[in-house]
């Protein structure tokens, strides 16, 4: 007799309307998007034309990273209530349907697989790398249970920036170095954008012996870090000549959006504040107009 999946509480209930923001995070949809988006931003503002099969092949790779996670996440839901409380609507609803999604990996590593030779032989050794790095965190997190040993957030900001960078770099590495200062507060846009979804879901997460000592200092100081990003991103925008200015002009854009966000977080329901946070990574689109001036 199938175990039946045990109700989840009510502070994370899944949303039931048709919102299609709150769809958009349930489905694993929101990392993807933001993942092709950039990668896609990022080889334009350098003049770079990607073909198609880089920003699916980023997307794909994405989404299936980030549903085996939520599902491994949820793995202990049927036999751990402990467990409940570290959990949110994202997990229950993977775990609820964790036969459609498993289907969905497994047809999205065909697609992936299909779509590999076509990228560039640099790519796909720098995208090694990088795999390399992410299957020891994930071991180190769900394998040891090692969270506490790994700035968390901080780690997911890295690998996120670093995947969308490669395209770029892969075609022209004389731009590594100029793109390094880019890269790395695009890093620091998406560990904060982590930091401010982990602070909104568990509270007073500064004080909690279960995060890493790194992530409780920025959780502390997370306005303050914000406003350095913003500031950052503006001067980079203003000043440096070797960046293409709507990169860090657009991360500069997204840094007061989070904190607008925070501001408001009691009046916005939780699971739709989740993929706000998202959203506010969107913001290449408002720049489009600009990139080929």
């Amino acid at each position: 007799m199938a175990t039946a999946t045990p109700t989840q509480p009510p502070s994370k209930a899944i949303h039931r309307s048709a919102d299609p923001l709150v769809f958009w995070h349930l489905l694993s949809l929101d990392a993807p998007t933001i993942a092709a988006l950039w990668t896609w931003f990022i080889a334009s503002a350098n003049h770079i034309r990607l073909p198609l099969s880089s920003a699916v092949a980023m997307a794909i790779a994405v989404w299936m990273l980030y549903a085996a996670d939520r599902l491994m996440d949820a793995r202990l839901i049927d036999t751990n209530q402990k467990h409940h409380e570290a959990l949110e609507a994202r997990h229950y609803f993977h775990h609820r349907h964790r036969t459609t999604f498993l289907t969905g990996i497994l047809l999205a590593s065909i697609a992936l697989a299909i779509l590999l030779p076509r990228l560039e032989a640099e790519a796909i050794r720098l995208y090694l790398i990088l795999a390399a790095l992410v299957f020891g965190y994930f071991i180190l997190i769900h394998a040891t249970h090692g969270a506490h040993r790994l700035p968390k957030e901080i780690a997911v900001g890295l690998f996120f920036s670093a995947a969308t960078f490669i395209p770029t770099v892969a075609r022209r590495p004389d731009l590594r170095l100029s793109l390094l200062p880019s890269a790395l507060f695009f890093a620091a846009l998406c560990s904060l954008n982590c930091l401010f979804i982990y602070a909104w879901e568990h509270g007073n997460p500064h004080v909690t012996h279960a995060s890493h000592p790194a992530t409780r200092f920025a959780l502390r100081h997370l306005p303050f870090i914000t406003i350095i990003v913003l500031i950052t991103g503006i001067a980079l925008s203003l000043f440096d000549r070797q960046t293409p200015w709507p990169i860090p002009c657009a991360i500069a854009i997204s840094a007061p959006l989070l904190l607008l966000l925070d501001k408001y977080q009691r009046r916005i329901a939780p699971i739709t504040l989740r993929a706000a946070a998202d959203l506010a990574l969107t913001t290449p689109l408002l720049l489009l107009p600009f990139l080929h001036r």
